[in-house]
């Protein structure tokens, strides 16, 4: 299976000068957790994430005004539309990431996140174990504890 046919394809972007509060309306308005960040000629350069947003900017009590450019993701890491999904989801557990941009050329096609390949392949096991490899790599002290 490849991106092309699991990704979606509209993806929320903003200028990589917007403003965190203005990244944030973005996000409350379209319902997503993350913003890819394009610069003047439109090419996508960077994420910014919900998590950013609160652990990067709100926690450290940052001006809404300030660019989010400031705390986005970088350097940004992309998938094309022919990549195979289990490629794709190698680089995703590779560099710790939940949302993976497509882009075709130079142009951003769609994006695809762990929530997309647990939906569209009905492989739920296999996007647990990338989440709980994503989530693992990105916090390698935090101690998981079963609910109960």
């Amino acid at each position: 299976m490849q991106l092309r046919q699991i990704m979606t394809s509209g993806v929320v972007t903003a200028a990589l000068d917007a403003d965190v509060f203005r990244v944030a309306q973005l996000m409350r308005d379209h319902n997503v957790g993350s913003v890819v960040l394009c610069d003047p000629e439109g090419e996508p350069v960077a994420m910014i994430t919900d998590r950013d947003l609160a652990i990067r900017a709100l926690a450290e009590d940052r001006p809404g005004s300030e660019p989010a450019r400031e705390h986005a993701s970088r350097p940004l890491v992309t998938g094309e539309p022919e990549m195979d999904l289990e490629e794709a989801a190698a680089l995703m557990v590779q560099h710790r990431i939940r949302r993976l941009p497509v882009v075709d050329g130079e142009e951003l096609a769609g994006i695809v996140t762990l929530d997309d390949i647990a939906v569209r392949t009905g492989n739920l096991e296999v996007a647990q174990r990338m989440t709980q490899e994503v989530i693992e790599g990105a916090l390698p002290d935090f101690f998981f504890h079963e609910r109960g």
